[in-house]
C-alpha cells in the first residue's frame, strides 16, 4: 500500500534511507537524517514524501517536490528520491512508486515527473526505460 509518509515512519524510513545512501556512496549523518526527516513531516517545505507499507512495514520510499519549469513558464515535479528495500526487489514496487509520482503530478497540474539516476544504475534503469522516457539531456554541477 502507498501512502503518505507519516511521524510514526521515522526509525523505518531511517534504515532504507541509510540504506539509500550506501547504494550511492553517500555518507549518511543524524544531521542529514534529522533534517530530511523534517522537510518531509513540516507541511510547508517542498519536499514531500510517500512510502510502500507492506505488513505494517515500510519497505519503499520516494520523495518528491515542485520545481518550476522558466523556459515552459509552468510547474512540474521532481523525484528526488526513490529506494525499494533489496528484499522486496522484483515485487514491481518501484514501479507503483513510480506511477504515483504520475498520480501526484496530475493531481497537482504538472505536465511532468523528472528525475536523474546514476549511469550505472543498470537495474532501476531498466525500469525506468519501461514507465518513462528518458531524455537527451546531460547533467551537470557546479561546485
Amino acid at each position: 500500500m502507498i501512502r503518505k509518509i507519516q511521524p510514526k515512519d521515522k526509525k523505518q524510513w531511517e534504515k532504507l534511507y541509510k540504506g539509500y545512501a550506501d547504494f550511492y556512496k553517500v555518507e549518511m549523518s543524524n544531521k542529514i537524517l534529522q533534517t530530511v526527516w523534517n522537510w518531509l513531516c513540516d507541511k510547508k517545505h517542498e519536499v514531500n514524501g510517500v512510502v510502500y507499507e507492506v505488513d505494517g512495514n515500510i519497505v519503499g520510499f520516494a520523495h518528491y517536490r515542485r520545481m518550476p519549469r522558466p523556459l515552459r513558464g509552468q510547474d512540474i515535479g521532481f523525484l528526488d528520491d526513490l529506494f525499494v528495500d533489496p528484499k522486496y526487489r522484483g515485487q514491481k514496487i518501484g514501479e507503483k512508486l513510480i506511477h504515483k509520482m504520475k498520480e501526484i503530478s496530475k493531481a497537482k497540474g504538472w505536465d511532468l515527473m523528472r528525475w536523474i539516476t546514476r549511469d550505472d544504475n543498470v537495474r532501476a534503469k531498466s525500469l525506468y526505460d519501461r514507465v518513462a522516457e528518458k531524455t537527451n539531456w546531460d547533467v551537470y554541477e557546479l561546485k
